[in-house]
């Protein structure tokens, strides 16, 4: 094979998936050019500028090295697709809000117009790689769209890719993959296809890192990648409500499980609940395969996995209201952190927008801070029609702040929502003195020092564990009398 021939390769899509999977292929393969598409101008002007659209710690170093030497950032998706030997669709894949699969399905609307931008500008063979997370048999779909507007004497070789990124280590993740998934058609051209995309990625992965599947495969392992990760933070959680009840550690049943080497200690840790563009939106759409498969029984089973991330949410949000006596009307609260996980500025799916939707619901003021999501993406998230029907009244009741020790003065209480660094780290004597007493901390994450903060005067609540009254300190499940 001759791997030279893959000179260019372009992306169409410049969101979390692209941007930085293409920073790091340009960044480890200096031979070869990329170039990141989108029809955002907006977005590629950001791409283009000091401050990029997404946060990732390491990835302005990585953009700022190769923007304009071998990575390139441009609307003008024509010229790209003309010119790239392997092409990557990393579009969009929302959950459909409308019509049959309403709720569940995936949209595929993005996909199908990239497959038909590429078949109506191609004017050479390419390789079309499937990037973007899809329900098994997409890449069918893209094959039948490309085959189906084919210019003679032109081949497409189509191929699933599927990204394993987590938001916040997604650079980290890319320059040392657990493993690279390849699939492919079971043909000899098909083998040269994959031959020529795993090429690429061996300029720093080992080669034994690098997996190759048949496509519908490789779809599946995606979805399924993500739903056990769902299913383990589930499964701690609904154990962290055992806990509560029982006077159990969750911190310490979780460290106790994750020693068994059958089942390790990752994603064992009791939270608010998951979040992130992957993992709902992933299950949802496995839920709609199988119910599309006529496997019932499956479908009720992974779907018990999103209905218990909604469970906790939902319980965090109650337990906040019956420990303030039952009742926030008119009470000021802050919430640290917005974003769906720490060191990234994503809230899509965020547990933060269902305690504030209660807590705004109940008659709160709330004071947001966060030190990455943007006060203009709070403010759209719960202002959104699925949030409230009154966004006049919501952007009167929460006010966001630049700084953590200006959001809690005068405040009745702390939710703590997110699992920033710098939360584990604040002054909590200086913001004890500044908060309305009985002051009160909710943390969400089992980030913070609980028994320090009880000894400045905190009535402390966490997940999974239930401390002892100090004061009025209620337990979860008990509300304390005036």
């Amino acid at each position: 094979m001759d791997t030279l021939t893959v000179m260019k390769v372009c992306c169409i899509g410049a969101g979390y998936v692209g941007g930085p999977t293409c920073a790091v292929m340009a960044l480890k393969c200096p031979d070869i050019q990329v170039t990141v598409v989108d029809r955002s101008s907006e977005r590629i002007a950001q791409w283009n500028s000091e401050k990029l659209p997404i946060y990732e710690p390491g990835l302005d170093d990585v953009v700022k090295k190769c923007r304009n030497v071998n990575l390139f950032f441009s609307t003008d998706i024509e010229t790209a697709i003309k010119e790239a030997d392997l092409i990557f669709i990393s579009v969009n894949t929302p959950t459909k809000n409308f019509g049959n699969g309403k709720g569940r399905a995936a949209d595929l609307k993005y996909v199908e117009s990239a497959a038909r931008m590429i078949a109506e500008i191609a004017q050479s063979n390419k390789i079309v790689v499937e990037k973007s997370t899809v329900p098994v048999r997409a890449a069918e779909s893209i094959m039948h769209i490309l085959h189906a507007n084919q210019r003679p004497g032109i081949r497409y070789d189509i191929l699933s890719n599927p990204e394993f990124l987590a938001e916040g280590t997604a650079i980290e993740d890319l320059v040392h993959a657990d493993r690279v998934l390849i699939g492919g058609e079971e043909t000899p051209e098909g083998h040269k296809a994959v031959e020529k995309l795993s090429w690429i990625y061996e300029h720093w992965i080992p080669k034994k890192n690098i997996l190759t599947t048949n496509t519908w495969s490789s779809e599946l392992s995606k979805l399924a990648a993500n739903a056990f990760l769902a299913q383990r933070i589930s499964s701690i959680n609904s154990l962290s409500a055992v806990c509560e009840a029982t006077g159990a550690d969750v911190s310490e049943v979780a460290r106790a499980v994750g020693l068994d080497s059958r089942i390790g200690a990752k994603f064992l840790q009791a939270s608010v609940g998951f979040g992130g563009s992957c993992f709902q939106k992933d299950i949802l759409n496995l839920v709609y395969i199988c119910e599309g498969l006529n496997l019932p029984e499956v479908a009720a089973y992974w779907q018990q996995v999103i209905d218990m991330n909604e469970y906790q949410k939902s319980r965090f949000s109650q337990k906040i209201i019956e420990s303030l006596f039952n009742t926030v009307s008119d009470k000021r609260i802050s919430i640290f952190g917005f974003a769906f996980k720490k060191n990234t500025g994503d809230t899509r799916e965020t547990p933060a927008i269902t305690v504030c939707k209660t807590l705004l619901e109940e008659g709160a003021k709330l004071d947001i801070y966060d030190p990455k999501v943007e006060p203009e993406q709070i403010i759209d998230d719960l202002t959104h029609p699925c949030v409230t029907e009154s966004p006049e009244n919501v952007k009167k009741a929460v006010q966001i702040h630049s700084d953590p020790y200006s959001a809690v003065r005068g405040t009745h209480a702390i939710v703590l929502c997110t699992e920033w660094d710098e939360f584990v780290t604040l002054d909590y004597k200086r913001i004890y003195q500044s908060m309305m007493k009985p002051a009160y901390i909710f943390d969400g994450r089992k980030i913070l020092d609980h028994e320090n903060l009880q000894q400045i005067g905190f009535h402390v609540q966490t997940i999974g564990k239930r401390y002892q009254r100090n004061g009025l300190m209620p337990s979860w499940g008990t509300v304390p009398q005036l």
